[in-house]
């Protein structure tokens, strides 16, 4: 493939969670998950595949873990950036964070882009009044990517139709809704938040779970300048997601916006 490439969509961990880290995810979706994990396992798989960029990030299950994880990142970033990457990362929050705004304006002092927030595994509903005190600190200045959806009962906290709300309160809010705006979701996504202005999609963990025809389909329903390149590592190697993208069959035009020139705009400026 050549194109250039940016994976918007990456978990990495210190090397001595990795492991742990990867099987609990495994298990909260019951699905395996080949990737290492690790950042230099990561930086191996771009090299391979002639990735040019990313974005890392990783989510924090409890208030304590926030300014280690947003250290972590920093320096990974610090790190993909030496080695010629074209690196961003994404702080982590939490809903029992007591001071929201002081720990962002440090990561954005840091060169952090934004806030990853996962609220089906951190159990915090979008529109819980802690998930407003970080949109108010947030607005403006830093986008949020947001994991979207489930087709669980027990994990309704990501509804696209809350986003929606949401959005509607902060207005001048930018987001990413991963996972095409919902995670087996994709009707209410399409139906609550797609032609949103300040909303862009990645395509993580989606293209295996739907036909190359559905992928095409909602990449054009998003807009193929709002659509984001996303492997989701450590769930899917970086290889195995492109082959999977290459099957949607878009022209040459949208291809080169989602593998590159939309993440280009959004987080390299």
């Amino acid at each position: 493939m050549s194109y250039k490439i940016f994976d918007a969509h990456v978990h990495v961990y210190p090397d001595a969670i990795a492991d742990r880290a990867r099987v609990a995810l495994g298990k909260f979706y019951d699905f395996p998950v080949p990737g290492a994990g690790t950042f230099d396992g990561y930086i191996a798989e771009c090299r391979e595949n002639k990735t040019n960029g990313f974005l890392l990030f990783s989510v924090a299950t409890t208030a304590h873990q926030v300014k280690s994880i947003n250290d972590y990142i920093t320096a990974r970033v610090a790190d993909a950036k030496a080695l010629g990457f074209a690196a961003v990362g994404f702080a982590a929050m939490h809903q029992e964070f007591e001071d929201v705004e002081t720990e962002l304006d440090r990561c954005a002092a840091m060169g952090l882009r934004g806030i990853k927030i996962h609220p089906d595994i951190q159990r915090f509903d979008l529109l819980d009044k802690r998930m407003y005190r970080i949109c108010e600190a947030a607005e403006g200045r830093l986008i949020i990517n947001y994991h979207m959806g489930d087709d669980r009962e027990e994990y309704r906290y990501s509804e696209p139709k809350k986003l929606a709300k949401l959005l509607s309160d902060f207005p001048k809010l930018k987001v990413i809704a991963s996972h095409f705006g919902g995670y087996q979701a994709w009707d209410e996504a399409a139906e609550y938040l797609y032609g949103n202005e300040n909303v862009w999609y990645d395509n993580s963990s989606a293209l295996w779970a739907m036909s190359p025809e559905r992928a095409k389909e909602l990449t054009l329903a998003c807009g193929k300048d709002r659509v984001l390149f996303g492997t989701d590592f450590p769930v899917m190697k970086i290889r195995d997601y492109l082959d999977l993208f290459e099957k949607e069959d878009l022209d040459e035009e949208t291809k080169r916006a989602v593998l590159y020139e939309n993440a280009e705009r959004l987080l390299l400026v």
